[in-house]
């Protein structure tokens, strides 16, 4: 990472964590992948029941891979006979792995899904939600939080799931109702009402789309 990046980010991230603070979430930073996985593991109890809603996020770090080799009982939905079964299991795991699409500055947290068993799981069910959020998702507010989420992140997972909407093809949004749309479902995640629930771990990286 470039070093006035790095320089930028090491002072913003600060002013995240206190907005985070706020909202009964607690935050940490990470330099680096790997520092970032030290902070995961340091939150996730040996013998954990774990799962994720496919971040690429917590995978580019380390932590599935991590999740998969070690004490922990790993739900993994891409290997499961029954994927729905296997999404389901997610409302009562001790650690749900996530991303998110954008945040704010303060520590507002956007995400959109199609199936809304990712942003259902962030919203009640595991006993622990952990976000791997890179630096590259912070946005100044609500509104530029939500424009990424939908023109950024969106278009690129499309994409990359192969899916037939106009943002795969243009690679922005144009607010379609297409079978294929995985804009179904958004959430806003601006207050944990539950202590020790949400962690948000910043790294100082690129990390998802």
């Amino acid at each position: 990472m470039n070093e006035m990046i790095t320089k930028r980010n090491d002072l913003l991230s600060q002013k995240i964590i206190k907005g985070l603070e706020s909202r009964n979430i607690k935050g940490f930073y990470a330099h680096s992948k790997a520092e970032a996985l030290k902070i995961a593991l340091e939150i996730i109890p040996d013998g954990s029941t774990v799962t994720m809603g496919g971040s690429v996020s917590a995978r580019e770090i380390g932590l599935v891979d991590a999740m998969k080799l070690g004490n922990y009982k790993f739900i993994d939905r891409d290997l499961s006979d029954n994927k729905r079964a296997a999404a389901l299991a997610a409302y009562d795991v001790d650690v749900f792995l996530a991303s998110c699409n954008a945040m704010t500055e303060d520590g507002v947290l956007v995400n959109i899904d199609g199936n809304a068993n990712r942003v259902s799981a962030i919203a009640y069910g595991p006993k622990k939600v952990v976000f791997i959020v890179g630096m590259n998702k912070v946005c100044k507010d609500v509104d530029s939080a939500m424009k990424r989420a939908r023109n950024v992140a969106a278009p690129v997972n499309a994409q990359r799931f192969g899916l037939d909407t106009p943002c795969s093809k243009t690679g922005s949004c144009m607010d379609c109702k297409s079978p294929d749309t995985i804009c179904c479902q958004f959430l806003i995640t601006r207050y944990s009402r539950h202590d020790d629930r949400i962690f948000v771990i910043l790294v100082n990286d690129n990390l998802g789309f």
